[in-house]
């Protein structure tokens, strides 16, 4: 941050470390009243660098939380029908408690027909659109987990969406669609704006904006001129060079609060896939009421 920035960094690193703290005793009380540990499997395409990074460090903080990993590798050349075929007997293994499929999954796999194969009840990342109607409907099930991650880092730091005015940049369904869900779901009154938004009319809806979340995966496609004074920055971007979707030390100068890139929102996206990994653990090995 520059010398002349006034906002406050929301540290996701820290928030992270807690939760998966807290996920690691619920895990390990799980296992000692039932004898079986939670366990996530995670299915990966091809050989795509950040992606076999990501699942490496997603399984890695599995390890710590006490949390079991069944990772799944497919060539490259795995057709939709195949990777379909894995989720579904995934889904009815009685030994796995959730399911993380990697995306992008490659230009050749129809992603929605692929998530719509994991059960709803083993959806940890909240890609389903059962999980996506249950959470804009007040529902049990799961949330997108970096939109969730959005939520908690929110309330670590006394923000409530009540009455304030919210803008969304990006209309991804497992990240701008479903954080605008959950703000509008705690009392936010919320726009979403997107890459196709004209300038003009973006810059005039962030002006107006208590809370912004860029989630449209452009790097410093948000001004930090168009920054309200004392407003709330969440940047959900991660572009080449650890760069976020905000022009971070500019709008760092007007903010009060802002995440940093890498730091702030990607922590908790894994945070919460594992929380939610036990939560799903919890309900499938609860006995059966009477």
């Amino acid at each position: 941050m520059t010398s002349t920035a006034t906002a406050r960094l929301m540290d996701g690193g820290s928030l992270a470390r807690r939760l998966v703290e807290e996920t690691a005793a619920r895990a390990a009380e799980l296992t000692r009243r039932t004898g079986t540990q939670p366990r996530l499997a995670t299915v990966l395409v091809g050989e795509d660098p950040a992606s076999v990074t990501y699942v490496r460090m997603k399984r890695a903080r599995c390890e710590k939380a006490g949390i079991r990993s069944r990772h799944v590798e497919l060539p490259a050349a795995t057709t939709t029908g195949e990777l379909v075929a894995t989720l579904e007997e995934l889904s009815r293994d009685p030994d796995v408690h959730g399911i993380l499929l990697q995306h992008p999954a490659g230009p050749h796999i129809d992603e929605r027909a692929a998530f719509e194969a994991i059960a709803p009840e083993k959806d940890v990342d909240g890609v389903t659109t059962s999980s996506f109607a249950s959470m804009s409907f007040g529902l049990p099930g799961f949330v997108s987990c970096t939109p969730g991650g959005i939520m908690r880092l929110l309330d670590a730091y006394d923000v409530d969406p009540t009455g304030k005015r919210a803008v969304v940049v990006g209309r991804s369904a497992i990240l701008g669609k479903p954080a605008g869900m959950l703000l509008l779901a705690r009392n936010a009154t919320v726009t979403y704006c997107h890459s196709r938004t004209p300038a003009a009319d973006l810059s005039a809806a962030l002006r107006e904006a208590d809370i912004v979340v860029a989630a449209v995966g452009r790097p410093r496609f948000i001004k930090g001129e168009d920054i309200k004074p004392g407003a709330v920055v969440i940047d959900a971007g991660y572009n080449e060079g650890n760069v976020g979707d905000v022009d971070f030390d500019a709008a760092a100068e007007r903010a009060g609060l802002i995440t940093p890139v890498p730091g702030g929102v990607g922590p908790m996206t894994i945070a919460t896939l594992l929380s939610q990994t036990v939560d799903a653990a919890e309900r499938q090995l609860a006995p059966p009421t009477a």
